[in-house]
């Protein structure tokens, strides 16, 4: 039988679990929702990183950060196999349906400036895309240069620049009220 000890601290980190889940699952989702436009998919992502952290068995210095990066990876890893599978069998990665479609009664023109929205994330480089989004969900400079693996300094710079290729991006795409 373990030490007592090592039981109380297994204790703790399942509660200390609990709580970060119960309070970052909701943001995580949201995050990986937008940047792969698919809420399956991102609650899937989310709940493997989730996974991930539960089998490390300790908490990270910035446990929201690494969830991020986790999930971003994650991200990454499934579009490549998507896109192995899609060549595999000889159909254009395009052709894979990227999420559900949004209900009838959900509006045209907010279907509309989604898609202008969602076009105009795919255009930027992933990284922009991934701080963008990160920082939307209320992430912290610090926990979005620990995320994407840049310098805390120069996180502003890079959003300030990331936010101008997205403008240019939807004013590309005939969307000028961003």
């Amino acid at each position: 039988m373990p030490p007592r000890e090592h039981l109380v601290d297994a204790d703790a980190f399942a509660t200390t679990f609990r709580r970060l889940f119960d309070e970052q699952f909701p943001s995580l989702f949201r995050y990986l929702d937008r940047l792969s436009g698919d809420p399956e998919l991102a609650a899937d992502l989310a709940q493997e990183a989730f996974v991930r952290l539960y089998q490390r068995g300790a908490l990270p210095d910035d446990a929201r950060a690494w969830l991020a990066s986790v999930a971003a990876n994650l991200l990454r890893d499934e579009r490549r196999r998507s896109a192995r599978r899609a060549r595999l069998l000889d159909t254009r990665p395009d052709d894979v349906p990227l999420g559900s479609v949004p209900a009838a009664d959900a509006g045209v023109v907010e279907g509309e400036r989604r898609a202008l929205a969602r076009a105009a994330l795919d255009a930027l480089p992933p990284r922009d895309r991934e701080m963008l989004l990160l920082r939307h969900e209320g992430y912290s400079y610090r926990e979005v240069a620990r995320a994407v693996g840049v310098a805390e300094s120069s996180v502003g710079t890079l959003l300030a620049r990331a936010t101008a290729a997205f403008r240019r991006a939807l004013e590309g795409r005939g969307d000028v009220s961003a």
